[in-house]
């Protein structure tokens, strides 16, 4: 049975997915292996990345760490 959310994800969030997308395509990295880096779960990620899950900030940072880049980039003009 699929669960369904209480509230809309916030656009922000999708916009934080694009983001991270983008980084791992332009840098022609793959997605397990930026979750391997970040010490999560393929999975996980690949929820960030939809824009369907929010992240805690100790996740922003692990992912940005992973993508060789300053967390602030991550949210810059977001």
């Amino acid at each position: 049975m699929k669960r369904t959310r209480k509230s809309e994800v916030p656009e922000v969030v999708k916009q934080l997915g694009i983001k991270i997308k983008d980084i791992i395509e332009s840098n022609q990295l793959k997605q397990r292996e930026v979750a391997h880096d970040a010490e999560m779960d393929v999975e996980n990620l690949r929820k960030y990345i939809k824009g369907s899950q929010e992240m805690k900030i100790s996740t922003l940072f692990k992912i940005a760490q992973a993508l060789q880049v300053h967390p602030s980039e991550l949210i810059k003009n977001l």
